[in-house]
């Protein structure tokens, strides 16, 4: 392995920063441009720290779903009468989990 450098954490890396292109609409661009301006920093450094907090949210959202998916297997899900007759009741549109 190469030489280790030290991220802005204090965390040792053996990766350099790798350069990507990628396409964002203008106002965002704008938008991220003011930011690091105001807060000086790099352009790079806000687009990283915008995506390292998408991924976050990302891996806590699967968290939460095996979390509930755990309690769900442990609790009695069914219904009673009242909950089916509501349930032939109402039609809902199909979706996506």
């Amino acid at each position: 392995m190469g030489p280790t450098q030290t991220n802005r954490l204090g965390r040792k890396s053996y990766t350099s920063p790798i350069k990507t292109a990628v396409s964002i609409p203008d106002r965002i661009f704008e938008a991220a441009e003011q930011y690091a301006r105001r807060r000086g920093i790099p352009r790079s450094q806000v687009y990283a720290e915008a995506l390292a907090r998408f991924m976050a949210e990302q891996e806590s959202d699967e968290e939460l779903t095996e979390a509930l998916n755990r309690v769900c297997a442990e609790v009695d899900t069914s219904l009673d009468e009242f909950g089916r007759a509501a349930a032939r009741r109402v039609v809902l549109p199909a979706s996506e989990w």
